[in-house]
């Protein structure tokens, strides 16, 4: 069975937290529900403001090991006439989930993400989108999002289960291009540094 005809709900495989797998705990620092939590790096193309063409996400810490973002669907992002790429949709699933490290104050980054495309999303459209953790394995981490058309309890048009898991800050130092660690770790601001590297990129 194809994720896309994978009822909700039912186990896909590498999703499924194993069976001594711990609820998720909200981090004591983690943003008060409602918190805009803004960009973690400017250049991000899922949540910079640096990035002409990016989605400009914005989330919100929610109650628990949750959050909600948004982002409206411009020309530069479509794929068919009018209508959304499906990977820009991607991206924002998988920004939208990645921003749960911030409920959970860990660096980590996806390690597997299926998605379902339940119906088209149009440009100009503003897609809302909610995220969850459900459990914590080590240095795993899974999660579930989705993303409605026009509202938070509009149409449902994507969805995805997702496996990140935990690195450390030499995760980016390593592997990143040497020009743009250079750049972000010279910033006079340590806090837009330090934020720079805490989430999924």
């Amino acid at each position: 069975m194809s994720a896309a005809t994978t009822p909700p709900g039912a186990p896909r495989a590498g999703l499924t937290p194993p069976a001594d797998a711990a609820a998720p705990v909200r981090h004591p620092d983690a943003p008060a529900p409602g918190e805009l939590l803004g960009s973690h790096y400017d250049q991000c193309f899922g949540c910079g403001d640096g990035q002409p063409h990016g989605l400009h996400l914005a989330a919100r810490a929610g109650e628990g090991v949750t959050l909600t973002a948004e982002f409206t669907v411009q020309p530069a992002h479509q794929g068919a006439p009018g209508l959304a790429h499906g990977g820009v949709l991607v991206s924002a699933l998988d920004e939208t989930l990645g921003a749960l490290g911030w409920m959970l104050r860990v660096i980590a980054v996806t390690g597997r993400l299926e998605t379902d495309f339940l119906r088209p999303v149009p440009v100009g459209t503003t897609l809302y989108l909610s995220a969850r953790c459900t459990a914590v394995a080590g240095r795993k981490i899974y999660s579930s999002a989705e993303g409605r058309i026009g509202a938070p309890d509009g149409p449902l048009a994507v969805r995805a289960d997702a496996l990140f898991v935990e690195v450390k800050l030499e995760h980016f130092t390593g592997n990143g291009r040497p020009e743009e660690i250079r750049a972000a770790m010279a910033d006079p601001d340590q806090v837009k540094v330090a934020r720079a590297f805490e989430v999924n990129p």
